[in-house]
């Protein structure tokens, strides 16, 4: 796999080596040594799977310390933007986002380190979405920011009306109100 550095050091995209022939195709989604050789020293210990259609945007959501998560995500079919906001205190590109499109024909990987807060929005009629976590889903230490935080200005790819969101992720606080 290729590693692409992106502007915010602990998110990198990957790009698997992908071999065609008449069959279809086949490549390597996930090799513990390689990534740990390329990218860093981690175990997942969870895989998640998402179906959505156009407009579903989940996030920006985040696991609180001690139960922060690093992920990494990968699109089956379909295509969406994928986002990461880096909210670690005193990194110099804090509030900063990182967007990568994730589609089922590029293949590419997004690794989202602690210390981000992660979303995406599907782009295609609809979507399968996989990632796997380096640490279990705790509820009672879930955060969120708001997805369309002025602060933030991100750039979803889609009209503000087509945005569909859950009752919870409509409620979300602007990253700044998580940290007065």
């Amino acid at each position: 796999m290729e590693v692409i550095k992106t502007a915010i050091e602990g998110a990198v995209i990957l790009e698997p080596r992908i071999f065609k022939d008449a069959r279809g195709y086949f490549f390597e989604s996930f090799s513990q040594r390689e990534f740990e050789e390329k990218v860093c020293k981690t175990t997942f210990v969870q895989d998640n799977e998402s179906r959505s259609c156009y407009g579903v945007l989940r996030g920006l959501h985040f696991q609180k310390h001690p139960f922060a998560q690093s992920k990494l995500v990968r699109v089956i079919n379909g295509a969406v933007l994928d986002v990461a906001v880096d909210i670690r205190k005193g990194s110099p590109t804090f509030g900063q986002y990182v967007s990568v499109e994730l589609t089922g024909e590029n293949h590419r990987q997004f690794f989202i380190s602690k210390g981000f807060a992660h979303g995406f929005v599907v782009l295609s009629e609809d979507v399968i979405f996989q990632y796997k976590c380096d640490n279990f889903y705790s509820p009672e230490n879930e955060g969120a920011i708001a997805w369309n935080d002025p602060d933030l200005n991100i750039d979803w790819h889609i009209p503000t009306s087509k945005v569909i969101l859950s009752e919870k992720d409509k409620i979300h606080p602007r990253l700044k109100e998580l940290y007065l």
